[in-house]
Order: C-alpha cells, then sequence, then structure tokens
C-alpha cells in the first residue's frame, strides 16, 4: 500500500470524507494531529507533530489548514492567556447556530489548555432583540491531573 492510500485510512481522513471535504495529505496530517491530542496545541506545537510524524509544512501551508479546518467546524481555535491561537479538533458535530460549545480548562501550572467536550455550560441569558450569538466561551483555571499529581 503507498503512502497516499494509508493516508486514507485514517479517523482524518474519514472524518473529512464525511464532511464532504477532499482530505489532502496536509489536511489529514494536521487534522489527524488534533485529533490525536488530549490539548489544545499552538500552531509552533503542531509544527514540531508533523515534522516528528514525516509531514513536510511549510508554516504558510499549516497556517491555511488550520483556518481551513476552523472555517469547515472540523477545528476550532481558543485565544490563550499568552494571547496566542490554540488548536483542537471538534469532537462531535457542531450544534446548529453555535460554531463550538464546551468548556475549556487551563492548567495554571503547566500552561495546557484542555477542551472539557462533556462539560457543556448551559447559557441562561437572553439576548437583546436583534442579537444573535454565534458562539460562547467558558475556561477554567486550576490544576490538571499530571501537574496535581507531580506535586504530591
Amino acid at each position: 500500500m503507498d503512502r497516499d492510500a494509508s493516508a486514507l485510512n485514517t479517523l482524518a481522513a474519514t472524518r473529512l470524507l464525511g464532511a464532504r471535504e477532499r482530505p489532502t495529505p496536509a489536511r489529514v496530517a494536521v487534522l489527524d494531529i488534533l485529533l490525536e491530542t488530549s490539548t489544545a496545541l499552538t500552531h509552533q506545537e503542531i509544527a514540531a507533530a508533523a515534522r516528528a510524524g514525516g509531514a513536510a509544512l511549510d508554516r504558510v501551508t499549516l497556517y491555511r489548514v488550520l483556518d481551513w479546518l476552523v472555517d469547515k467546524n472540523l477545528a476550532h481555535k481558543i485565544a490563550g492567556d499568552d494571547r496566542v491561537w490554540r488548536f483542537n479538533a471538534i469532537a462531535d458535530e457542531p450544534v446548529q447556530g453555535l460554531a463550538h460549545q464546551h468548556a475549556h480548562f487551563r492548567c495554571e501550572h503547566c500552561k495546557r489548555l484542555y477542551c472539557l467536550d462533556d462539560l457543556r455550560p448551559v447559557f441562561a441569558f437572553s439576548l437583546p432583540p436583534g442579537f444573535q450569538c454565534k458562539q460562547a466561551e467558558l475556561t477554567l483555571h486550576g490544576t490538571c491531573p499530571d501537574c496535581a499529581n507531580n506535586a504530591t
């Protein structure tokens, strides 16, 4: 089996095909990286993981793929306290009207940002007439399990 054919046998390729999008090698490589991690990753972290996995992605291509994945609701980006964007795959189907609807957890020690896909806040608010909410964010701060275990 050649490399291109084996690349189509990944979860990322399946997701892309299911969304009726073309699974290019760059898209598959980046989405695979995002699907395999439990934390949201910076552009630099994704680039390093791509290099380690043998994918040759230049900086511009990586930015374009990340923006494309966000535009297609296959990934989302989160602004960190350090003003650096972090990216993570969307674990499930987006809810109509909201691009991404779950909480995040930022570890105060290791600075990792986790998507809490099982924690879906209920936003009980009423917007004034004419306003439409497209995204809501909730970030919890504290200590992740790894850092808590290392402190004991």
